[in-house]
């Protein structure tokens, strides 16, 4: 039988290659994620964060985290769960066990999206090239996430820390959005 295996490659890896190291603010591609989308109500919710081993977020626009599990609030009872490929099966055990019975709806939309880290002391100003938000620490602060706009692209943008942001955004735009980033930080070349 013919060996049906191949190597992953990342969707960005031609753009990936040519990058140039930036101090004041690179961007990178970060490794594929599981990304369950879950929305549900009260006994569900509380369901879901057991068995996910973190209380999900009730205040909007915040993320938690614990190891590599992040739950970020989308909306007012809709959830971006992520874990890394390694954790996927256990967390879909964990909570197809916890929700059953219970009104719910969580969709694997792993392959629709990936992730880039924009990072430095200039990270903010290159991401609001494209943005329209406050990127200030007193106006999104670290543990913030929210859907938004890069240039035409809708993107989840978390701030993990100071000068540390994550975009999530879908596969089509991806090329757009690393492209768009890549000319806003030249001048820091």
């Amino acid at each position: 039988m013919a060996d049906l295996s191949a190597r992953r490659s990342h969707a960005l890896e031609p753009l990936i290659a040519v990058s140039k190291a930036i101090p004041a603010v690179g961007v990178m591609a970060l490794a594929p994620a599981v990304r369950l989308n879950f929305r549900g109500r009260p006994a569900a919710i509380e369901a879901a964060g057991k068995a996910f081993g973190i209380d999900l977020p009730q205040e909007a626009c915040r993320f938690v985290q614990k190891d590599a599990r992040r739950a970020r609030w989308l909306g007012p009872d809709e959830w971006m769960l992520t874990t890394t490929e390694d954790d996927a099966a256990s967390l879909r055990q964990a909570l197809d066990s916890a929700l059953a019975g219970l009104p719910h709806s969580l969709t694997d939309v792993s392959h629709r999206s990936l992730s880039i880290a924009v990072t430095g002391p200039q990270a903010a100003f290159v991401i609001n090239e494209a943005c329209p938000l406050d990127l200030s620490l007193a106006a999104f602060p670290v543990g913030m996430c929210t859907r938004t706009v890069f240039g035409k692209a809708e993107i989840i943008l978390t701030r993990t820390d100071e000068t540390r942001f994550e975009i999530d955004v879908w596969r089509s735009f991806a090329d757009y959005v690393w492209r768009y980033l890549e000319e806003a930080r030249r001048e820091f070349a």
